[in-house]
């Protein structure tokens, strides 16, 4: 899918951002994603893919704290040491609520073994996404917070919803996907365990 250059502006870290990121904007990008991605009618799993494209680099994640469902603030470094995926998502995207039961399957599937999960809300407030929440079959019990004026998906470069970045225990973004995806398909939960058993990385002592 093309891009007008119109909305690129690539900043010195390597994300790419969006000049002026409106909520119309993102939801006019959220419309053409699911246009793209599921161009025929079907169940939800049938449209949603499951590739995660590799970052070069890889960069290290923003740090960001935003607050949860309670006002309670959470901070990206409070989960350092594990796996995490990092989904940028609102209720209004066809796409984030077709992906969102796989990425609690995902979860309970690994979230004893140094994974997690946080899905960051974009515009809308805790009630509304409790609301939301309260008709799906499933309820997700992983961590939601809520980046009201987009701050922290303008400083990840989010083109897009849902956009998600698989970062590994040392704070690096690994892999980033743009679009629905069935996160709990066996080869996303078989890339995740291979992040999660990766070793620790020694650092050269300075001097």
């Amino acid at each position: 899918m093309l891009v007008s250059s119109k909305i690129w502006n690539v900043r010195r870290s390597g994300f790419p951002v969006i000049e002026g990121m409106k909520k119309g904007g993102l939801r006019a990008l959220a419309l053409i994603l699911t246009l793209a991605l599921v161009p025929a009618a079907g169940s939800a799993a049938a449209g949603l893919g499951h590739s995660l494209s590799a970052v070069e680099g890889p960069l290290p994640a923003p740090e960001f704290t935003l607050p949860d469902m309670d006002d309670e603030p959470h901070s990206l470094a409070d989960y350092r040491g594990q796996v995490v995926l990092l989904n940028f998502w609102a209720t209004w995207c066809p796409p984030c609520r077709e992906e969102m039961p796989s990425m609690e399957r995902l979860y309970q599937t690994l979230k004893d073994e140094g994974f997690a999960v946080v899905a960051v809300n974009q515009f809308e407030t805790p009630d509304h996404v409790f609301a939301y929440t309260g008709q799906l079959k499933v309820d997700p019990t992983f961590t939601l917070l809520f980046d009201s004026d987009s701050s922290v998906a303008n400083s990840y470069g989010v083109v897009g919803l849902p956009s998600t970045y698989l970062i590994d225990k040392q704070g690096l973004i690994r892999y980033k996907a743009i679009g629905g995806r069935e996160f709990d398909h066996p080869e996303v939960e078989a890339l995740i365990r291979g992040l999660m058993n990766e070793a620790p990385k020694a650092t050269t002592p300075e001097g």
